[in-house]
């Protein structure tokens, strides 16, 4: 039985992706389903679930729908602002879900926890981020912060940038992290120059420069860890 034959009000009641979510709960429904809730109201010619699953079609799958605009989701038929407004609504909160650890005093554990924490927030950026993680001498989260978006050089990478903050906030150590939009987080000649820079930078202040995380898409890279630092 296809759901674009069909209305779902026509579906068995238990069927019908809010009654089933009602019964069952939320991890009982497909993506597609989870989605039709989401937007409520399919067209004369096909049902939410079928509208939902044709986004999600054309769109290469869940991951993907974060970076299209309000404009690309009002290209399909069926979403009007209205919907584009409530999808993308929705995927920001889940974005800030994901990225929710600021609002406790997290401990740092290891280069795959940071990339954890910033996963979410930087695999789809179609720019690259530069932010710094500030810890204290236990190496709890005191703060993260946006030095720059760009390409990562030496003039906007600039230790008085990266600094002023950890000085003003008392950091003891800090953390790099930025972005590759390409999706791969192979470290360029410029982001190794950049961090070298940083860690001599940071001796000479007292402030131990611990990391630098590169995030890709779904992976991630610690100069760490790979011996760079």
């Amino acid at each position: 039985m296809e759901y674009s034959k069909i209305s779902i009000k026509e579906l068995p009641h238990q069927e019908r992706p809010r009654e089933k979510l009602q019964l069952l709960g939320s991890f009982a429904l497909s993506n597609a389903e989870l989605m039709a809730v989401l937007l409520r109201t399919g067209s004369e010619k096909e049902s939410a679930v079928h509208l939902a699953e044709r986004l999600l079609s054309r769109s290469g799958g869940l991951s993907n729908l974060p970076v299209f605009t309000l404009e690309e989701l009002q290209d399909f038929k069926g979403i009007g602002l209205a919907k584009a407004v409530q999808v993308k609504a929705a995927l920001e909160l889940g974005r800030r879900l994901a990225t929710s650890w600021g609002e406790q005093r997290v401990a740092v554990t290891s280069p795959a926890h940071v990339a954890d924490l910033f996963m979410e927030e930087l695999r789809y950026k179609k720019k690259e981020y530069f932010m710094i993680l500030l810890l204290d001498t236990k190496n709890r989260v005191i703060s993260r912060e946006q030095v720059s978006v760009g390409s990562l050089n030496a003039s906007i990478v600039h230790p008085r940038e990266i600094f002023h903050l950890p000085v003003k906030k008392s950091a003891s150590s800090v953390i790099l992290v930025h972005n590759h939009p390409s999706g791969d987080p192979t470290p360029s000649r410029e982001d190794k120059e950049v961090s070298g820079r940083l860690v001599d930078a940071g001796k000479i202040l007292g402030i131990e420069v611990k990391d630098h995380i590169i995030i890709g898409d779904g992976i991630y890279l610690s100069f760490k860890e790979k011996g760079f630092l």
